[in-house]
């Protein structure tokens, strides 16, 4: 495996009993059940009016914690594919901040959640811009102190984009990926391996649902090709690529993959993944020249699954440690 940090910041991870395998892993966070509860931190929602002329609009809960800590950054919260802000790695990571004094801000990118309705369009790992336009909305008393994000999965590609494209321009003071697939054609590819047939069919499944739900504006022809897709690359070659002007999944994977613009990177960022996620070859990891860019901190321990983490000492993953740590060390 690639370097792993090992430092009394980040301390090693060891899964805990019963979830044994990156598999087990990653069902955890279905199978555990429960909703994390975030109070007594308040929240309000708000909504984020996007300016290119589409008429869709960003919802978004913000969080301010009981016991504030002076100068502490606002923390961005982005989710995966087929997420949102109620996501159980969500609530856990921001119950975690908003404990240590952060105020969070749990995103729903363009058509997820309870942002579908108010949304034509629908997002992509590619679509960087709106996170761009996200960051320029917010109020200034909420940018005051700095900001910072984490993305999971799909949503950590699309942070990971947005960085590479802005390098020193950015105003995030730092940023962490949770299991971001960083070469989306061969993450597609690895997803479609017969040993991933369930998680392919139900993450296809939830794909459709998303795409053609209340608010979503689309074509006959458009809604026909999302529900006959027998495949996420099929999904992602018949609607995301022609949606957004590319030739087609391919060409979509390849000029939107994050190793792309990577090297761009010049805000501090934490790179979190496990050696036996079912989803994300290791490879990927395992081969990137982690050197050539020292703002990007690879955390790669062997074991975690898909957004998973959970090990022995604490009922919360261990990547909410892991990534408050990070921010927290300045």
């Amino acid at each position: 495996m690639p370097p792993s940090i090992a430092s009394p910041d980040f301390p090693p991870f060891r899964p805990r009993f019963p979830w044994w395998g990156g598999d087990l892993q990653t069902l955890a966070n279905r199978l555990r059940g429960g909703v994390v509860d975030l109070g007594p931190h308040a929240g309000e929602r708000l909504r984020l009016p996007l300016a290119d002329g589409t008429g869709d609009t960003l919802l978004a809960m913000l969080h301010r914690p009981a016991t504030p800590k002076p100068d502490a950054p606002l923390v961005v919260l982005i989710h995966g594919l087929t997420g949102s802000e109620d996501s159980q790695y969500i609530r856990s990571q921001a119950r975690l901040l908003l404990d240590r004094g952060h105020r969070v801000l749990r995103l729903n990118l363009r058509g997820a959640g309870p942002s579908r309705p108010l949304c034509g369009g629908h997002y992509y790992a590619g679509r960087s811009q709106d996170f761009r336009a996200l960051l320029a909305l917010l109020p200034d008393d909420l940018r005051r102190d700095g900001v910072m994000a984490v993305g999971y999965s799909l949503g950590g590609a699309m942070l990971l984009k947005y960085l590479g494209e802005e390098g020193a321009s950015s105003p995030l003071l730092a940023a962490a990926t949770v299991c971001a697939p960083i070469d989306l054609s061969a993450t597609c590819v690895r997803m479609m391996r017969p040993r991933n047939a369930i998680y392919h069919r139900h993450l296809l499944g939830e794909m459709k649902r998303e795409a053609t739900g209340a608010g979503a504006s689309l074509s006959t022809g458009e809604r026909a090709a999302i529900l006959g897709s027998r495949s996420i690359w099929e999904y992602d070659d018949v609607f995301i690529a022609p949606r957004h002007g590319f030739a087609g999944s391919e060409d979509y994977y390849e000029r939107c993959k994050p190793v792309r613009f990577m090297p761009g990177i010049c805000v501090p960022t934490l790179i979190l993944g496990a050696g036996d996620d079912p989803w994300i070859p290791a490879a990927l990891h395992r081969n990137y020249d982690w050197a050539a860019n020292r703002a990007l901190v690879p955390l790669l321990p062997e074991s975690g699954g898909h957004v998973g983490f959970h090990g022995t000492g604490h009922d919360r993953p261990w990547s909410d440690d892991v990534v408050a740590r990070f921010f927290e060390r300045g």
